[in-house]
């Protein structure tokens, strides 16, 4: 593929000063324009449109051969304050350049991330010049660790470490002993795996290794681990090898392999068999998280799906991989939540819970705690923070006593499991990985620059923090796609947008993230295909479910279940299901569908969201409970909406999106800033 003009260019200022040298007039005009606006913020889509506004077609041809055009559909922002435009260019993911022109003397300049960030404080009006800006870098933690240049290799984190250690253990061979020394070292509850102090080198582990291949050849393949294990330890060897004769003859060349002539695809081969996960502990401390009655809660959703499903095929594997390796070790899978005293008609208030569909994972709650006492009653998840550091050493404890041993693997979940998991993983000494599932900094648009505004109600300042401090103490970050970590050519990632950015007054941050890293890595969910899979396979519909879908979809009476009533059934469906917070934006698609007579009068709108049965706690549900019926009733839309309290089983919501497709429906979900986007145009 073709690499973008812009990104050839050496200087995005040099190719400023060009095309200003070249196009004054035009240009002028059009900066002129940004400034006369005065002081403020101007979004990618504002940029364009004053493009396209001041400049005619022909001169924007011309500046188009010139690279300009480029640079500005590349500008993800601009900061304007008289008589100077700052602009955030982006030539490509992960990649930035910042500039500032001066309108009055046409002059051009470049800045380094802090200049930047230090112009757009001016923005905020009760910002006071200061010389003792606190500024974060953590470029120098990460400086020697070896990562990709080329943006195609974000998120692939791990092929890029084999094939680089692979390389390294080519040409030097003495970089095998780090690998020898954590095989002759590791062990489980101090019973030693893989080799024993008998192997003190590289040679005579080979040694070792091609009289324990001779010896396997003259065996038949199924003769159990058990029948050779002294005459492997005789040889330096110990369990962890593999079950049988014929598994362990493929391990031990696995490795004689590597040794001789090292490649990316035999390292990572090796590693995989090398036994080490045995107690897994996964962290979500916020909301309701339990197997029955929570979904739809507040800050309750698709995570405690996720992690449920999670945790089943992660003992599944455990299961298997231990058995493979020939070992007798009980795997524990610890999911560690917060424990509810008032429960709510949930499992919430249990202490310790199994997991169904499993024999070794458990929910493992544990309250907040104050100098008063234990808090009872659910806490959003912007209001957790005073609480974590407390939790963290409760939780230490916790799992001393459950699990008896150090876990192999922490797992956090969102802002605060990150914190959490990261304090625990220093503390402890293990191997800590991240799953954002959502960083709110992309979800409010310009929440870091106007931190303040937010503070009282979504303390930002301790949220952005915590992302920072997980992002950079986990050994690795789980994401589902590329574009959460770099976007794509046109948006941000949201892991990219911690790169660099500001909270005036508090900090500044110069490099947050590197999105190059390679400790990202994508693994996409999924879904359970047992609950949602497609409407066209009749023969496992569970069309018993059908009459109480109906209920649910075209009942003419309304009650604490379902609001409003669809008038003609002959109509499509537009659907959605999610919380009732804003940033899932079921307002902004009411309001959508509200607005445009064309849409109503072809299909109905069925959103599931909220609960109409009782009061919500959550301040941001409230609101947007209100909102919903307010453009219920602006707009007229009792006839053609169908307002559904959320739907907690599971089972029947997949025959629910089986039921809508039959009605030739659809399923919509819109984030607030694309739909926001969409009503721009």
């Amino acid at each position: 593929m073709a690499e973008p003009a812009l990104s050839r260019v050496h200087s995005v200022r040099e190719r400023l000063v060009d095309n200003l040298s070249a196009h004054r007039n035009e240009l002028v005009a059009l900066f002129s324009r940004f400034v006369n606006q005065g002081k403020g913020m101007l979004q990618p889509h504002q940029l364009l449109t004053e493009y396209e506004t001041v400049i005619s077609e022909a001169d924007r041809k011309a500046l188009k051969d010139g690279i300009f055009e480029d640079v500005l559909k590349a500008a993800q922002e601009a900061i304007v304050i008289p008589p100077w435009v700052a602009l955030a260019i982006r030539p490509r993911p992960g990649v930035w350049e910042y500039v500032r022109v001066n309108v009055n003397e046409l002059a051009v300049e470049d800045l380094t991330v802090p200049e930047y960030l230090e112009f757009k404080e001016k923005l905020v009006d009760d910002h006071t010049e200061s010389n003792f800006t606190l500024e974060l870098d953590f470029e120098p933690f990460n400086a020697s660790f070896p990562r990709p240049s080329l943006s195609k290799s974000i998120g692939n984190g791990v092929q890029f470490l084999n094939r680089h250690l692979s390389s390294k253990l080519f040409h030097d061979k003495e970089s095998m002993y780090p690998l020898l020394n954590f095989l002759r070292a590791h062990n489980y509850k101090g019973m030693s795996m893989m080799l024993n102090d008998r192997i003190q080198s590289l040679s005579a582990l080979q040694a070792s290794l091609r009289k324990a291949e001779q010896y396997l050849l003259s065996i038949p393949n199924d003769t159990p681990y058990s029948e050779f294990t002294h005459r492997f330890q005789e040889l330096g060897l110990e369990k962890g090898w593999g079950d049988t004769a014929q598994r362990v003859h493929e391990n031990i060349h696995l490795l004689l392999d590597l040794l001789e002539a090292p490649d990316p695809c035999t390292l990572e081969k090796f590693l995989s068999t090398v036994p080490m996960m045995f107690n897994v502990v996964i962290l979500s401390p916020h909301g309701y998280f339990a197997q029955a009655n929570v979904l739809g809660y507040p800050d309750t959703g698709g995570q405690v799906v996720y992690i449920l499903d999670q945790v089943r095929a992660l003992e599944n594997e455990m299961l298997l991989r231990i058995k493979q390796q020939g070992l007798d070790i009980t795997p524990r899978i610890l999911i560690v939540t917060r424990l509810l005293p008032d429960a709510v008609g949930t499992t919430c208030g249990q202490h310790l819970e199994k997991v169904l569909g499993t024999e070794y994972t458990h929910i493992l709650r544990v309250p907040f705690r104050t100098e008063k006492g234990i808090v009872r009653k659910w806490i959003s998840r912007f209001e957790v923070w005073p609480y974590l550091e407390t939790y963290t050493e409760d939780v230490a404890n916790e799992l001393a006593r459950e699990l008896q041993a150090t876990p192999d693997l922490i797992i956090g979940n969102y802002s605060d499991g990150n914190l959490v998991a990261s304090l625990l993983a220093h503390k402890l000494g293990v191997t800590q990985c991240t799953i954002a599932h959502a960083l709110e900094k992309t979800k409010y648009p310009n929440s870091d620059i106007y931190w303040k505004k937010f503070e009282k109600q979504y303390h930002f300042s301790c949220q952005f923090t915590a992302d920072l401090i997980a992002m950079n103490h986990a050994d690795f970050i789980i994401t589902s796609t590329f574009q959460e970590i770099a976007g794509s050519k046109d948006t941000v990632g949201q892991y990219e947008s911690h790169t660099g950015f500001t909270l005036p007054g508090l900090y500044r941050v110069v490099h947050g993230i590197d999105v190059f890293d390679t400790k990202f890595n994508i693994v996409s969910p999924g879904a359970d295909m047992s609950i949602y899979f497609p409407y066209t396979e009749q023969n496992n519909r569970l069309t018993a479910l059908h009459p109480e879908i109906e209920e649910l979809l075209y009942s003419p009476v309304e009650n604490s279940l379902h609001k409003f009533v669809l008038k003609d059934r002959s109509k499509p469906i537009i659907f959605s299901m999610a919380r009732l917070d804003r940033v899932k934006n079921i307002t902004g698609l009411v309001e959508f569908y509200g607005k445009n007579a064309r849409l109503r009068e072809l299909v109905n709108l069925v959103v599931v969201a909220g609960d109409h049965g009782k009061e919500s706690k959550d301040l941001e549900e409230q609101a947007e409970m209100k909102k919903m019926y307010d453009l219920i009733a602006e707009h007229k839309l009792d006839g053609h909406i169908r307002w559904i309290s959320a739907q907690m089983n599971r089972v029947r919501n997949g025959e629910l999106y089986r039921y809508i497709c039959d009605t030739r429906g659809a399923f919509v979900q819109v984030h607030a800033r694309h739909l926001l986007h969409q009503l721009h145009y």
